[in-house]
């Protein structure tokens, strides 16, 4: 077993829906510090850790735009606002626990974030800051998945480690199809030929030409987050 970190740089990519808590819409509080506590645990083992927050427990511009018939540019700039929440909820609980960090948003909000600007983001993970990347890229017709493959090579992380529910990648729905496989290991091209729901495809493409793996973990069961920066065998590796 490993005893230090096999990772000295992540991206840590959060769904909205890992804000829920029990709760059907918004955001937990109670989650939110259990989240906090487990990135300053690994933050204490001197891995630089940057974030990337979804906005489904609040908006979800591509199926809120079907439903209310909104253009669909409008409905992801929504979405992207939502994001915004999140990683301001997030900061204001790491902070409570005194971890120094900066939410960083690819629309520009100054009165409440930092602009996007790489050099001034990797100088804060360099000063050991948590960075919140939120607002996705800034475009409509991309995920939060795609901003976390590009946040990620831009700032130099070694893995996306992609925080869900469910313990891993599955050939099918493991809460519908009580079958399904769960798979430890997956090639990039496996995941796109098979359609399998890790992330959007371009941000698997995007991973995939540039060697960058993804670990896909359950965030909620206590101390898999430690153990996913420590290499031990959770969920499935993606690379």
């Amino acid at each position: 077993m490993n005893k230090k970190p096999i990772y000295k740089r992540i991206l840590l990519k959060l769904s909205g829906e890992a804000l829920l808590g029990s709760q059907q819409h918004g955001i937990d509080a109670e989650t939110c510090a259990s989240l906090a506590h487990q990135i300053k645990e690994i933050r204490a083992l001197g891995i630089k850790i940057a974030m990337v927050v979804g906005g489904g427990n609040i908006f979800r511009g591509q199926v809120e735009s079907k439903r209310f018939g909104l253009d669909r540019s409008v409905a992801d700039y929504m979405g992207m606002l939502a994001t915004v929440l999140n990683g301001l909820a997030l900061q204001n609980a790491l902070e409570q626990i005194d971890v120094p960090t900066r939410v960083m948003t690819a629309i520009q909000i100054s009165a409440i974030a930092e602009p996007y600007i790489r050099r001034r983001a990797i100088r804060h993970l360099e000063k050991d800051r948590v960075v919140i990347f939120v607002a996705g890229t800034g475009n409509p017709y991309f995920t939060t998945d795609t901003a976390a493959a590009l946040r990620a090579k831009e700032v130099g992380a070694d893995v996306i480690l992609k925080a869900t529910k469910v313990d891993g990648v599955y050939s099918s729905d493991p809460f519908v199809d009580k079958t399904a496989k769960r798979y430890k290991k997956l090639k990039f091209i496996d995941v796109l030929k098979r359609n399998l729901r890790v992330m959007d495809s371009t941000a698997i493409s995007m991973c995939m030409d540039n060697g960058l793996p993804i670990v896909v973990f359950n965030i909620f069961e206590k101390g898999n987050l430690r153990k996913a920066v420590m290499g031990q065998k959770i969920g499935t590796v993606v690379q």
